[in-house]
């Protein structure tokens, strides 16, 4: 609406009591509408990676500062007791003696080449002697038989099939640097041209990783099948470039398993496809991902690291008191679980109770302070729900889900967090930073599979350079198998 002259005032004026009520709410209606905007144009603009779930990538130059939820603990600052240090230690058996003699006295200049020697101090030296490739030639004999004049010959070992070729602990360390530390090609052959002084080609890099491939095919099989029978499984997903195109990375894990699984989409059709999610019957950990509650086999749980940005989120941009309130709730009772875990597995019926309402009256204050919006009379009725308000939204999932979000309260097992998900996820993102992007669907397969291999061998404390090299070997590293423990119903330890 133009702004008014003063003429055209005076006029509404004169026209009486209800022409001046009209205009009023008229402009009391544009003012409402304007302020929504602006609302939500500051929302949008304030939303960064501290209080949103936006990565910490998209957020610029401008990075926020950083308020951690945690309290202080009593402890002190630096190494606690009983912490294992990394201090280097002299060690029984070193590998060279080297033998300083004293030939003359330091005093008088006497001689000392025929003087006892009273006592040895020691002072060790740890380096790394000088690299170089070691070359073991294997030779068969060759035999005519005196009777029949056929010739025989020896059987070279496994795997040694031709004139010149690399060994299986080289290629392991090429697939370590390539696919764990995510350099790439080229650069993992300067690595080994300056370090051990030969170089090898970037297509004979690649072919170690795709052989690699090939042997783990059955460990990751065995990787998907251990992760069915998990009590709690760690999922999430992320974006990936390929050949110029979005995928998507879908990751499920526990402590000691991990699979990524490589797909075009990022719904249920992709979750389906990779063949985990569909057979499992445990809980599922996630960020609220609509799809993932396609699954009623299994029971949920819902991330409160999300929960608790999104809480910040609305009381930065709202001044809603009652979104502190359910942060500082999340905060107590993850405090109360981390103590009582200590020397039981389960809190009291009584302090549940507490809990539980608490909860719901802080959803109380929240929703007053949100009401559901009415549509206005005579307007036409949108298809779809209803949009509402970042606050409104929340206060309906913390509604809704109460159980999921609850469920660390519930079941000492299920984490407060998605974290494991997140951190074990957090390395695609350092692969696509570091490279930009994958040429081909099978280098990102490729690097999805070994990289859920070496994941798992380093959560189960195995070296994971004797890892790829036990797979060159047809030995690979095979995690043991999850047992699903029987779960107890939330609704008995709520009770």
């Amino acid at each position: 609406m133009a702004l008014l002259e003063d003429e055209e005032i005076r006029a509404i004026y004169r026209q009486g009591e209800e022409a001046v009520v009209a205009l009023i709410q008229s402009l009391v209606a544009q003012i409402a509408v304007l302020t929504d905007d602006v609302q939500k144009l500051k929302s949008q603009v304030s939303k960064n990676s501290s209080n949103s779930s936006k990565p910490p990538s998209s957020d610029g130059l401008s990075k926020p500062r950083t308020s951690s939820l945690r309290k202080k603990s009593r402890k002190k600052r630096g190494g606690q007791k009983g912490h294992k240090g990394h201090t280097l230690s002299i060690v029984e058996e070193p590998d060279h003696k080297l033998l300083h003699v004293v030939d003359a006295c330091e005093h008088c200049a006497a001689d000392l080449k025929d003087v006892r020697v009273v006592d040895i101090e020691k002072r060790q030296i740890f380096d790394i002697p000088p690299l170089k490739l070691e070359v073991t030639e294997h030779q068969v004999e060759v035999k005519k038989c005196p009777d029949c004049d056929t010739y025989t010959k020896g059987l070279f070992p496994q795997g040694v099939t031709q004139p010149a070729q690399y060994g299986n602990r080289i290629k392991a360390l090429a697939c370590y640097l390539n696919q764990y530390h995510a350099i790439p090609l080229e650069r993992t052959c300067e690595i080994f041209e300056d370090v051990f002084g030969h170089r090898p080609s970037d297509g004979t890099i690649f072919q170690a990783t795709a052989c690699l491939f090939d042997h783990l095919e059955p460990v990751e099989a065995h990787i998907k099948q251990s992760l069915t029978n998990a009590d709690v499984l760690h999922v999430d997903e992320t974006s990936l470039s390929v050949s110029g195109k979005k995928h998507w990375v879908h990751v499920a894990s526990t402590s000691h398993l991990t699979h990524y699984g490589l797909h075009e989409k990022r719904g249920s059709q992709a979750t389906d496809e990779i063949g985990i999610l569909p057979s499992y019957e445990g809980r599922a950990m996630h960020d609220h991902w609509r799809p993932y509650f396609k699954y009623e086999d299994c029971d949920h749980a819902l991330c409160n690291a999300h929960h608790l940005r999104e809480l910040k989120f609305i009381k930065e941009q709202y001044q809603q008191g009652w979104a502190e309130k359910m942060t500082t709730l999340l905060m107590d009772i993850k405090q109360a679980v981390e103590k009582t875990c200590e020397h039981t597995d389960h809190l009291s019926a009584r302090k549940i109770k507490t809990f539980e309402k608490r909860y719901d009256e802080i959803l109380m204050q929240g929703f007053k302070d949100n009401p559901a919006q009415k549509q206005k009379a005579g307007t036409k009725k949108k298809r779809g729900r209803p949009k509402q308000s970042p606050p409104k939204n929340l206060l309906d999932r913390l509604k809704l889900y109460k159980g999921e979000v609850l469920a660390f309260m519930y079941d000492f097992r299920v984490p407060f967090d998605n974290n494991q998900a997140e951190r074990d996820i957090r390395m695609v993102k350092v692969k696509q930073k570091v490279s930009g992007c994958f040429r081909s669907v099978d280098g990102a397969a490729i690097f999805c599979r070994i990289r859920g291999y070496i994941s798992t061998a380093k959560k189960n404390a195995i070296h994971v350079i004797d890892a790829i090299q036990q797979a060159f070997n047809n030995t690979p590293f095979i995690p043991p198998l999850c047992h699903t423990s029987v779960q107890t119903p939330i609704h008995i330890l709520a009770a």
